[in-house]
């Protein structure tokens, strides 16, 4: 008898809340406590006994400011004939191709933009919000290339 390789199928699965809801938490919640948070974990990342610290915050920042929820893959696989989930979270880049590109752009450029988020923010008179919003939930890509 010959088994069939198993075979799988990939969803991506995101819940949270509904676009209204976090674009208001974004407004009245998100902001301030975003910008403590920020300001923290920048204070942390110039410690090195802070930096591991700091870059869980940064990496945070899209569900402390948006309410985003982390992503995860739901992975269906049939193997043998029975139905199998598997749950993970998304395949991160090599942990030294991380580092080096946090040590070498990442700790400046996540700065820049985080900056220009909140000068979108504030200077647009919030016709710039779905830009910024969508620059916040980028904030841990730009900064170590996690894919949250």
């Amino acid at each position: 008898m010959t088994s069939t390789p198993p075979s799988a199928v990939v969803l991506p699965e995101e819940r949270g809340p509904g676009c209204l809801i976090r674009l208001l938490y974004f407004i009245f919640i998100g902001l301030w406590v975003g910008g403590i948070v920020t300001a923290l974990a920048w204070v942390l990342n110039v410690t090195i006994i802070g930096l591991p610290l700091g870059l869980w915050l940064l990496n945070r920042l899209p569900v402390i400011m948006t309410l985003r929820p982390v992503r995860r893959e739901t992975q269906v696989v049939v193997v043998d004939g029975r139905v199998q989930l598997r749950r993970r979270d998304l395949p991160q880049y090599p942990f030294l191709v991380r580092a080096a590109y946090f040590l070498l752009i990442g700790w400046w450029f996540s700065l820049i933009w985080m900056t220009m988020a909140w000068l979108l923010t504030g200077l647009s008179l919030g016709l710039g919000l779905p830009l910024a919003f969508w620059m916040f939930d980028q904030v841990p890509f730009v900064t170590t290339l996690a894919r949250l």
